[in-house]
């Protein structure tokens, strides 16, 4: 799998996030009704990657940069979003692939912690971060209060930005 960095309104990142609201309302009855700011996904202070096979879009995943407020959030904190593979794909380590890059790119912009949140409907979720050494911090954001929302957190380990194929910031 390839993975790009693009715009979270680039096309490719809309048809993912469409695929991806399409599977809450599946699992949970609804969207996800969590604010998203595109700007929030932009370099410096986040990301939006795309992954493809092929050419074709099978994955996704972001990072935004949070540093407050406390006890939520500490400075360097990172909350991953939009984690999707979609269907055809899954059970190939693409989710496993594409949160690596998430966590080496979000530490090589100097964040120094990953946080996020799933639900109990993603059991495949849970194991993925459990086996990538998350473990589960206090909740935060829109659902912390429901009974279906885990949150996980990780510490990052800085590591050299390597060189990436060219990255599509364009609309």
């Amino acid at each position: 799998m390839e993975i790009r960095a693009v715009a979270f309104d680039h096309p490719d990142a809309a048809k993912l996030m469409a695929e991806v609201q399409l599977e809450y309302v599946k699992r949970y009855g609804s969207e996800d009704a969590t604010p998203m700011d595109p700007a929030q996904f932009a370099p410096p202070r986040g990301l939006f990657l795309v992954g493809y096979v092929a050419e074709v879009p099978v994955a996704t995943g972001a990072w935004r940069a949070h540093d407050g407020p406390a006890p939520t959030f500490r400075p360097g904190d990172v909350e991953l979003k939009r984690m999707y593979v979609v269907e055809s794909a899954r059970g190939r380590g693409y989710a496993r692939v594409m949160l690596a890059e998430l966590e080496r790119t979000a530490a090589a912009a100097g964040r120094l912690r990953a946080v996020l949140e799933t639900g109990t409907e993603q059991p495949e979720a849970i194991a993925l971060y459990g086996s990538s050494g998350y473990a589960e911090i206090p909740g935060f954001g829109l659902y912390k209060d429901e009974i279906e929302s885990r949150y996980f957190g990780k510490d990052l380990v800085a590591a050299p930005l390597k060189p990436q194929p060219a990255q599509d910031f364009q609309h």
